[in-house]
Parts: C-alpha cells; sequence; structure tokens
C-alpha cells in the first residue's frame, strides 16, 4: 500500500513520537537510578514521590522486583536496565527521523526488543498493582511512555520499514488505515488506566 501523503503513517510523525516517548523513559529511568542509589545510601530516606502507603517510590524500590537480576551478591536494579535499552530505542527514532534506510533484521530485532521491554513493564506494573501493593508514579511514567513507543514503532515497522509480509501485512495496513488504530490505541491505554483505579483508586484519593 503507498502511505505517500499520510502524514500519520509517515516517518517523521511516527518517530516523531518514538523519540519523544524514549526521551521521556530515558529521562524517568535516570530518575529511577537517582533514587536507588538514595535508597542505598540511606535505605531510611524518604523519597519525594512517597505521598502515602499506596503511592510510594521507596516501597516499590525497596521490593525484590526492582531488582530481581542476581549475581552472586551484585543485584542490577532495574533502572540501570533502562537507561540502556532506551537509549537503543532513542537511537532507532532518531535513525528512523534521518530516513536511514533500516535493515529488515535490524527493524524487527528492535521492534521485538521493544516488545520485551514492553512486556517487562507490564510485569512490574503487575507486580505493584497485586503483589507489592504500592505504585510508583516514576514506574507508571516509564509504562506509559513505553507502551507509545511500542505504539510508535509497530506502526513504523508497517508503514515505514515495510514489515512483515503476507497475508499478516495485509492485515495490519487495513488496521493502520485512519483511524482504527487510534481508537484500539485509546482503549488501550484506557484499559492501563481502568486497572489502576479499580485496584487503587480509592485508596490513592
Amino acid at each position: 500500500m503507498d502511505w505517500k501523503g499520510r502524514w500519520r503513517q509517515g516517518a517523521t510523525w511516527l518517530y516523531s513520537v518514538m523519540l519523544a516517548s524514549s526521551i521521556l523513559a530515558e529521562v524517568v529511568s535516570f530518575a529511577l537510578s537517582s533514587d536507588t542509589l538514595r535508597i542505598a545510601a540511606n535505605p531510611g530516606v524518604d523519597l519525594g514521590c512517597d505521598i502515602n502507603a499506596v503511592v510510594s517510590c521507596s516501597t516499590v524500590a525497596k521490593s525484590w522486583q526492582a531488582d530481581f537480576l542476581n549475581f552472586g551478591s551484585f543485584r542490577l536494579p532495574n533502572c540501570f536496565l533502562g537507561i540502556c535499552f532506551e537509549a537503543v530505542f532513542v537511537t532507532v527514532a532518531v535513525l528512523g527521523l534521518s530516513r536511514a534506510k533500516l535493515p529488515r533484521w535490524f527493524s524487527f530485532c528492535s521492534w521485538l526488543g521493544n516488545l520485551a521491554a514492553l512486556v517487562f513493564s507490564y510485569w512490574l506494573f503487575s507486580q505493584e498493582l497485586y503483589a507489592i501493593d504500592a505504585v510508583c508514579p516514576w514506574c507508571l511514567t516509564l509504562m506509559f511512555s513505553t507502551t507509545i513507543q511500542f505504539m510508535a514503532q509497530s506502526h513504523a515497522a508497517v508503514t515505514v520499514q515495510d514489515l512483515p509480509k503476507g497475508r499478516l501485512k495485509k492485515a495490519l495496513e487495513a488496521y493502520f488505515r485512519p483511524s482504527l488504530d487510534l481508537f484500539a490505541d485509546a482503549a488501550w491505554i484506557l484499559v492501563l488506566l481502568l486497572l489502576i483505579f479499580i485496584r487503587d483508586g480509592s485508596r490513592i484519593f
């Protein structure tokens, strides 16, 4: 399908959205890293986003889910992984904006990495809601920015990078025609918000 002339399907718009969300995720990862170092230096410190028993960054940061990768006595906080991976997604977005012709394998692998980041952020989100019983505003911001980042790159993979091939491509082209995907993306974000308010809304406010 020829996507020329459709600004919302083009590289400028899609990779700009991906770049903005990736930069936001990178900034949040640095903020979380700063909080992690503060807690390591002083476990009893109160963080600026410790609002109440439910909205508490320190509660989440002190949970095993916040640094579940262990190498003997060395524990690797999730936020440090976020800094590394979001830098990659920022680079992918910049390459997309530059109209660089990316190899198909690179586009596919970067999309798989984005999918892995999304799954991981949703795992931590579910842990906050149903296991840790506390939410971190920084983590929620990171989760939503990762979601938008994934939406933008998935869209660009089809309309800009010409992935995939065959029947699946035709189905995805039909999905990304104006404005079916917008309704689906809005519903996706709404579901995430509803999960938060159904679980913790009364306690947050």
